[in-house]
């Protein structure tokens, strides 16, 4: 149903009936769209009657205008092309006649004035600008994106003559060979700016890599050469096969409808899939999660959390195929306009099945893969293998996207594909590269069977940002990273642990199987582990290197819970984790698969305090590896001895240390580092040394974190039950974030602590930093001062969306006379702040916290001791406390 005709222009413009008619209409379209079924027909049709509707309305206020007749108004951009979203920006051009300036003719800019200003009162969001046809001219030559603007432009008002002259200048000004180059370039900066892949857990459905606009570049560089606007003109010209030309335009469809559900569930431009829309989305697609009832409001969130899931798969394969036709379509395009321009040198062969061309690595026949399936593995083997191939050219592209159906399982269970596949992963270089290919063409997915689960699998957990597959392949990536000299830079203690590695792709195979678990139900790492010995065995990997892939995939997540959770310091806990890992080369493989995995979660989760934690839990593991059972009183006394090395540096008086060290018992030396102890001893012996015996005495010292990153702070002074809270209390307000605290009560009831802590501000104000806490914390510890208020900050949409369940988790330890407590729960400003309240209102004494922060959720571990412990009453009250402080909102 077309909408009804716009009111007839009057000689005085009735703008509050237009804005009505046009609200009416425009609403009816929205209704339509939201009423469109989930297979997404039907929604061009819409955009298009949106697109008229605004035609209609502009019409009509140009000619109530009184603009000369010499000007035209021209539609351009996505406007141009006649597909208008709900909330998309109007763009329009104003074309002038050559020398007229609209600045220097009162009467034009003021009309110009009424008719931009009508066109934002009657609701257009409009994008205006006002050029002659030269100066238009000049533009699209200085700028590549106006002169996309323009190769859509049409008319609507005024002199059309205008119009039709640009055009014709604009058609022998473009250069179709370098308008393609430049578009192709500009395309790849779009996808740096989204990290180079489609699968984000909140992708602009616009502009990410396989994106709306991915399909429109396509269609600029085909009219610009003059080659069609339509996919059914491509497909006549021979640059597109009908399949795909059938792909391109269902999945152009889903996203467009995506994205005009965004729009309209926004009521707003908004062209992201974030998480606070996606369920609202999946529900107005018909996409519903099994279970029903109201259930607990853990099942609803999981509930919630599947819609979306299945939403974004639905997304993420539609991506997944407009980027692998983007690239056939676009080279095949190139080529031609190459063809024509320069010739083409002939390719160069490189055995009976594959030829070089120009760089690319081009199949000698068009149905290959069809006649000879082990070719599909040997093009990415190629690709590592031959110095100078860059890429695969579009009749290979295209080869492999028509071979999909016979990657089965008669392929995969092929020996010839078998041994590939394990060369792939032997070969020097090349590794990450073949493997995202491989991903990107659907190969990867079609051979390694359980790794087609993983693809598109959103996770949920608020610090993964990618995708499974697109995780499993970064943590592959840095893995690799670890191998190359080039890299060294970067994590020089896991390439030196590299140089001495003998088998990489021992570790290469851990990579792409620690993850591939997830998504179906149950443990990944058991699930995990079971499938990587299934791929040991039908591979041909020996018994020994099976066994260390399989222990690598099923502990991948111990080492970092170890040196994250626990205490590293006691010589039990080292221990415990030594006759787990039971060697050297299993532990060094865990703790290159840790780090590798790590980094790869998030930009955001890897720093340098968990990178000093689990170097210092390998070093420790070493030693008890090498030397058996540890010695506690020798280690101690080497601690000391290195301290005493570092003090004399210092010039203390001799002896000057014992003031401080006679205080402290046996689990000081064992939980702080020997340039721990120096520091602190550096400081607080001059200041026992002049202090009256018996007064009172507060000294706050911080420096330079050790780690490289954020600060270190110790605390002294008289102990008092909500000293913690005050601390926490202090920095909660300063903007600062504990990553750990070392707490220790000296001999004679004074608190030596130590924190960790981090904040956004640069490192290189660190000075000023270290001076406002050496001055501003003493005040705060002052017991007559009262504590402040808990900071409240603004929860994120992913918390929102997502929210972690509060868990509270107390279990005593083995002697019985310390508690654990673990915590985890959604992050937000002034918890541990919170937290240390409750421990301060129950007479519960810290000695031991560990704050680690995943994305957008927390895991604390805090080991804990006070009377009120040994009654369950007191416990019971302590963690429904906690709960209580965890589910706020």
């Amino acid at each position: 149903m077309s909408a009804p005709p716009c009111p007839a222009p009057a000689d005085r413009l009735d703008i509050a009936a237009l804005r009505q008619h046009y609200r009416d209409a425009k609403r009816g379209v929205l209704h339509a769209i939201e009423g469109l079924s989930g297979r997404s027909r039907g929604v061009r049709v819409l955009l298009r009657r949106l697109s008229r509707l605004t035609d209609d309305t502009l019409r009509t206020l140009w000619a109530a205008s009184g603009l000369p007749d010499t000007l035209a108004l021209v539609a351009v951009g996505g406007y141009g092309r006649g597909e208008l979203f709900p909330y998309s920006d109007v763009d329009v051009l104003v074309l002038l006649p050559d020398g007229v300036r609209a600045e220097a003719d009162a009467a034009l800019k003021a009309a110009l004035e009424r008719f931009i200003g009508h066109c934002w009162d009657i609701g257009l969001e409009i994008a205006s600008s006002v050029r002659t046809v030269t100066e238009c001219l000049q533009e699209a030559a200085a700028d590549i994106s106006v002169q996309t603007a323009l190769l859509e432009s049409r008319w609507l008002a005024g002199d059309r003559r205008r119009f039709v002259a640009l055009g014709r200048a604009l058609d022998e000004q473009i250069d179709p060979l370098a308008f393609c180059r430049a578009k192709q370039f500009e395309m790849q900066q779009r996808h740096q700016r989204y990290e180079n892949t489609p699968y984000a857990l909140e992708p602009n459905c616009k502009e990410s890599p396989g994106g709306l606009r991915d399909l429109q570049v396509i269609l600029w560089v085909a009219k610009a050469a003059g080659f069609g606007h339509t996919w059914g003109e491509l497909a006549r010209r021979g640059l597109a096969t009908a399949r795909e030309a059938r792909q391109l335009k269902a999945n152009e469809a889903l996203l467009s409808l995506i994205r005009a559900r965004l729009h309209t569930l926004a009521q707003r431009r908004e062209d992201r899939l974030v998480f606070d829309l996606q369920t609202a989305l999946a529900a107005s697609f018909g996409i519903e999660a099994e279970g029903t009832g109201d259930g607990s409001r853990e099942q609803s969130a999981r509930r919630a959390r599947k819609a979306s899931e299945r939403l974004m798969r639905r997304y993420y394969w539609a991506a997944k195929a407009v980027t692998q036709l983007n690239q056939i379509l676009l080279l095949n395009i190139q080529e031609r306009l190459e063809r024509d321009e320069h010739g083409m040198e002939p390719p160069r062969p490189l055995n009976p099945r594959f030829l070089d061309k120009g760089g690319l690595l081009e199949v000698a026949s068009d149905d290959l893969y069809l006649q000879q399936p082990h070719a599909i593995l040997e093009t990415f083997l190629l690709y590592q293998q031959i110095p100078g191939i860059k890429g695969l050219s579009a009749r290979t592209l295209r080869a492999l996207y028509n071979a999909r159906p016979i990657m089965n399982a008669a392929f995969r269970r092929d020996p010839v594909n078998r041994r590939t596949f394990v060369q792939m992963l032997q070969q020097p270089q090349g590794i990450t590269h073949a493997f995202r290919l491989m991903n990107q063409t659907s190969v990867l997915g079609r051979y390694l069977w359980p790794f087609r689960n993983t693809v598109g699998q959103m996770q949920h957990d608020l610090f993964h940002v990618y995708t499974v597959d697109q995780h499993i392949l970064m943590v592959l990536r840095n893995m690799r990273r670890f191998f190359i000299p080039e890299h060294a830079h970067e994590y020089p203690f896991c390439s030196q642990l590299a140089a001495g590695w003998d088998k990489p792709w021992v570790l290469y195979v851990a990579a792409l199987f620690h993850d591939i678990g997830k998504g179906r139900g149950g443990d990944h790492s058991v699930l995990g582990a079971r499938d990587v010995l299934t791929f040991a065995r039908q591979h041909g990997i020996d018994r020994e290197d099976a066994a260390l892939i399989r222990f690598l995939v099923a502990e991948h997540l111990t080492m970092s819970q170890v040196a994250q959770k626990e205490d590293i310091s006691d010589p039990d806990v080292i221990r415990a984790f030594a006759r787990r890992v039971g060697d050297e080369r299993h532990l060094t493989g865990l703790y290159l698969l840790t780090v590798a995995d790590i980094r790869g979660t998030s930009p955001k989760v890897w720093n340098g305090w968990k990178a000093k934690l689990l170097e210092d839990l390998y070093r420790a593991t070493l030693r008890a590896l090498g030397g058996g059972s540890p010695d506690p009183h020798a280690e101690i006394e080497a601690c000391k001895r290195e301290a005493l090395a570092l003090l004399a540096l210092h010039a203390l008086p001799h002896q000057a240390h014992q003031a401080l060290w006679s205080r402290l018992d046996v689990g000081y030396f064992m939980r702080h580092s020997a340039d721990e102890i120096a520091w602190h001893t550096r400081h607080l012996s001059r200041a026992l040394a002049q202090a009256a015996p018996g007064a009172p005495l507060t000294l706050v010292r911080a420096r330079l974190s050790p780690a490289g990153e954020g600060l270190q702070v110790l605390v002294y002074t008289d102990d008092q039950p909500d000293l913690f809270a005050r601390i926490c209390g202090y920095f909660d307000q300063a903007g600062f974030s504990i990553l750990d605290a070392k707490i220790h009560t000296t001999g004679d009831g004074r608190a030596l602590d130590t924190f960790q802590v981090a904040t956004e501000t640069l490192s290189e104000h660190y000075r000023e930093l270290v001076g406002m806490v050496e001055s501003g914390l003493p005040r705060a510890l002052d017991p007559a001062t009262p504590l402040p208020p808990p900071g409240r900050g603004r929860v994120s949409r992913r918390v929102r969306s997502f929210p972690v369940v509060p868990r509270v988790q107390l279990q005593p330890d083995e002697r019985g006379q310390r508690w654990l407590l673990s915590l985890s729960a959604s992050d937000r400003k002034g918890l541990l702040y919170r937290i240390a309240g409750v421990f301060a209102r129950h007479r519960v004494q810290l000695q031991l916290a560990k704050v680690t922060t995943l994305g957008e959720r927390v895991e604390d571990t805090f080991v804990i001791s006070g009377p009120a412990l040994h009654v369950h009453r007191e416990q019971a009250l302590l963690t429904q406390d906690l709960l209580a402080v965890l589910d706020e909102t």
